[in-house]
């Protein structure tokens, strides 16, 4: 697609409404795009539409009549489908479109996914990001993005409409999702001791609510602790993001230090906790839940709805 047959405003389509992908499609709503979607549940894309988007049935719909394409799935193995499965969006964007791809995957996968889509004329974005649901919905995320100055040329107001801050680390696929890698390490390592933590503090017998005005006022503190234990404190363990998210993001961080030879014992751990989570059932609940695995803790149970 020429630039001068290019509209002003890119098309934007949003693979993926879980709670970081709808909220996304909304804050791109509220910056004025018009935004199609596409979700494995159709009941979900609907929803949205009734909102004032447009839902797709399939990606390669969806995909034929936009220059910007969000994915906004879980792992590489759904972005491969997203893009080459049955009706794929890779062979039905236009030249010149781009595919950012909001991922945590292997580096050198995005690298090598950046040449695939070349061989079609698509542009990519590896474009990692992180802030969590409120912020998905805020257009207030940070984004880790590296590609081609093309893809930026079309992608920048998109992005820019998403996120509060985007950071530019490279021309090509690959620096943005080691970024995010790194970020996923001091993540989950810092969900794991926030839950030792207050895990610790309700078995000696301090109050929950207590332990954490305490801490979240101390140097102790972090954001994960913030705003994960709120979680626990409420007892509510609906997945914003989940424990199994946890068990592949410090996975890819393991793997990734592998080659390096390059020891990361505290992420290891942390790791070992949420696979512990994890084969205990509670890899759907929030990844939060890594503090049910301590024995003898009485956690909070959720609070009565006032009906």
């Amino acid at each position: 697609m020429d630039d001068q047959d290019r509209p002003e405003r890119p098309r934007v389509g949003v693979v993926g409404l879980g709670a970081m992908g709808l909220g996304m499609a909304r804050s791109l709503r509220a910056a004025g795009y018009h935004v199609g979607v596409h979700d494995l549940r159709p009941e979900v894309a609907a929803d949205f539409a009734r909102e004032g988007g447009t839902a797709f049935a399939s990606v390669g719909e969806l995909a034929a009549g936009v220059d910007v394409l969000v994915g906004v799935v879980v792992n590489a193995a759904q972005v491969e489908t997203v893009l080459f499965g049955p009706d794929g969006a890779a062979d039905r964007l236009r030249p010149g479109a781009v595919f950012v791809m909001c991922s945590t995957v292997d580096p050198g996968w995005s690298a090598a996914l950046e040449e695939r889509l070349a061989e079609k004329g698509v542009l990519y974005l590896d474009a990692p990001m992180s802030g969590g649901a409120a912020r998905a919905a805020a257009g207030e995320l940070t984004m880790m993005t590296s590609g081609a100055a093309a893809a930026y040329a079309v992608a920048d107001p998109v992005l820019e409409a998403m996120s509060s801050t985007v950071y530019r680390l490279g021309d090509r696929a690959g620096p943005g999702s080691k970024v995010k890698i790194v970020n996923q390490l001091l993540a989950g390592v810092h969900i794991a001791a926030a839950a030792e933590a207050m895990a610790l503090g309700i078995k000696a017998g301090v109050p929950a609510d207590a332990l954490y005005e305490v801490i979240t006022h101390s140097a102790g503190n972090s954001w994960m602790f913030e705003n994960r234990m709120a979680h626990v404190l409420a007892g509510d363990y609906t997945p914003l993001s989940a424990v199994d998210i946890f068990v592949k993001d410090l996975g890819l961080v393991l793997d990734s230090a592998r080659p390096e030879k390059f020891p990361l014992p505290l992420a290891a751990t942390a790791h070992q906790m949420f696979l512990q989570a994890s084969g205990a059932g509670l890899g759907a609940e929030d990844d939060s839940a890594v503090i049910k695995i301590f024995p003898g803790v009485e956690l909070p149970e959720p609070k009565p709805t006032e009906g």
